[in-house]
């Protein structure tokens, strides 16, 4: 390499030292210069936005008496709303809450409770909806009766769809199977649905086939044993 060197002449050695200079410039931008002016053009951005963050804390400090009143507004209006939520952390224990109300205004009114199916919830901003579909029998005016108690009812219920069927036959009367029980002339099927909290979904035991609820139906008709007979 020294001889290599000794060999050229000195305008030979110039353009050498020449392009080694041009590469060591090359280098050292890409290498030092360009990260050196990226970094001093992100802390001179930083600086600009450093007073825009600075009044936009200074607005929420100023607010801070505001938004504190408008949190402990919020947090009262949803606590008085607890009491017209169905019970239960858990979207089978609130539809059991659902269900128990259906059966004290049923028995209250004179109605009978013939099967109750819980539905799938579904999530409404920060509550659940707890569905579930009854079928209930007794007189027209009984079943009214059961209708204006539950829209009435201290919970929040909603009565999403109603189906009648009659059960009045004119022409041969049918003897009472149980003379207990009133005569019946209307079936109705209810879907009925209230509001609890946000919940999570029940685990899989609590669910039947093909992911639908179980059905509280077979339970219904041990405590109804004159079903067949309605």
């Amino acid at each position: 390499m020294k001889r290599l060197w000794q060999r050229l002449s000195k305008r030979e050695k110039a353009l050498v030292l020449s392009a080694l200079i041009a590469f060591a410039l090359v280098v050292g931008r890409y290498l030092l210069l360009d990260p050196f002016l990226e970094r001093r053009e992100w802390v001179r951005s930083q600086i600009e936005l450093q007073p825009q963050h600075l009044a936009k804390n200074l607005r929420y400090l100023a607010r801070k008496k505001e938004i504190g009143e408008n949190l402990e507004r919020v947090q009262s209006e949803l606590k008085s709303l607890e009491a017209v939520l169905l019970a239960g952390d858990t979207p089978p224990v609130s539809a059991s809450n659902l269900q128990e109300i259906l059966q004290n205004a049923a028995a209250k009114d004179g109605v009978q409770v013939i099967t109750t199916r819980f539905l799938n919830p579904e999530p409404m901003g920060p509550f659940t909806k707890i569905p579930i579909q009854v079928e209930v029998g007794g007189q027209l005016e009984q079943v009214i009766n059961l209708i204006k108690s539950l829209e009435s009812a201290e919970k929040m219920l909603v009565i999403n769809e109603v189906n009648l069927r009659s059960l009045f036959v004119p022409a041969v009367p049918r003897p009472q199977a149980n003379p207990a029980l009133p005569a019946q002339n209307l079936r109705a099927s209810l879907v009925i649905s209230g509001l609890a909290r946000i919940q999570s979904a029940p685990p899989p035991g609590e669910r039947g086939e093909q992911g639908r609820p179980r059905s509280s139906e077979g339970n219904s008709a041990k405590k109804n044993p004159t079903k067949g007979n309605s």
